[in-house]
């Protein structure tokens, strides 16, 4: 029992650095935040310089090997995204950045792009780090489009319907076989993919609340005095941490296929015979 115990301790431990070393691009922009709001920086506005930080992080992460061009493609996909979520959103009131800003544009300051692609750094810096793998991962021809109608339903629901909850209820149908594996230290480990998508997005709602607490930017009702983001915003959360995992998971699924499609071809040219998939392997729970 006691040797169980450490073991547990152990990978806990080693569980929880290779979370830490994941977020080192979401903790930069919090900790700039409350350096920000506590300390007021010369010559630029607060917004101006967040984005400066934010630039000089990205880069740094590049030039230090942190983070591959891989990953920065997919994370400009992802500020692209998020700056287009938050121009129609600001448009619409849903929340505003009072603060002046040289960078911003129709309301929105440019650096809050990059609080999307932390979103999306942290799922690539994770999925290397644990060597996640998927298991029973649905087709393409299905993940797209309910990707595309996750991310349309964040505009349409201003003009029509809200289906946010049927869009749950389709993600629950589509990933019900779905797990995701991840490594720490020699054992591999594995929970419903459902299940991490409400643990990310939880994680982010406590991480917005930390980010309005910094006037990071507003909603209408923290317009007088601070208050704690509603609960029904997980839901949010919830639903971008699906788009995000979904575009990360289909492009690197499209990325690994190339290089075996053409070992098999090769193989099979060779050997007269096709390579077969092996089984998926034991894996804790």
């Amino acid at each position: 029992m006691q040797r169980r115990l450490k073991h547990a301790l152990q990978q806990l431990v080693r569980f929880g650095w290779q979370q830490a070393l994941s977020c080192v691009f979401p903790v930069v922009i919090f900790a700039s935040l409350a350096l920000t709001q506590l300390i007021p920086l010369p010559w630029l506005t607060r917004y101006d310089w967040l984005l400066i930080i934010c630039l000089a992080m990205q880069l740094w992460m590049l030039r230090s090997g942190l983070e591959t061009r891989d990953e920065l493609k997919v994370i400009t996909v992802f500020h692209l995204i998020g700056l287009a979520l938050e121009l129609f959103k600001v448009h619409m009131g849903s929340w505003s950045y009072p603060e002046e800003g040289w960078t911003k544009v129709g309301g929105v300051p440019l650096y809050s792009g990059f609080m999307y692609a932390s979103v999306a750094s942290y799922l690539c810096q994770a999925w290397r780090r644990l060597n996640v793998d998927l298991i029973r991962w649905p087709p393409l021809w299905l993940v797209t489009p309910l990707a595309a109608a996750i991310y349309l339903n964040f505009f349409t629901h201003h003009y029509w319907i809200d289906i946010r909850w049927w869009l749950s209820a389709l993600v629950l149908i589509v990933f019900w076989r779905t797990w995701v594996t991840y490594q720490v230290g020699r054992h591999r480990y594995r929970m419903p993919l459902a299940l991490s998508f409400v643990l990310v997005g939880f994680f982010i709602w406590i991480a917005e609340n930390v980010a309005t607490f910094f006037s990071a930017w507003e909603y209408p009702n923290q317009s007088d005095t601070w208050r704690l983001v509603d609960v029904s915003k997980i839901s949010s959360w919830l639903l971008l941490v699906i788009v995000s995992f979904l575009i990360v998971a289909a492009l690197k699924q499209v990325k690994e296929q190339r290089p075996v499609v053409e070992k098999d071809s090769r193989s099979s040219s060779r050997n007269g015979s096709s390579l077969h998939q092996k089984p998926d392997e034991a894996v804790d729970n």
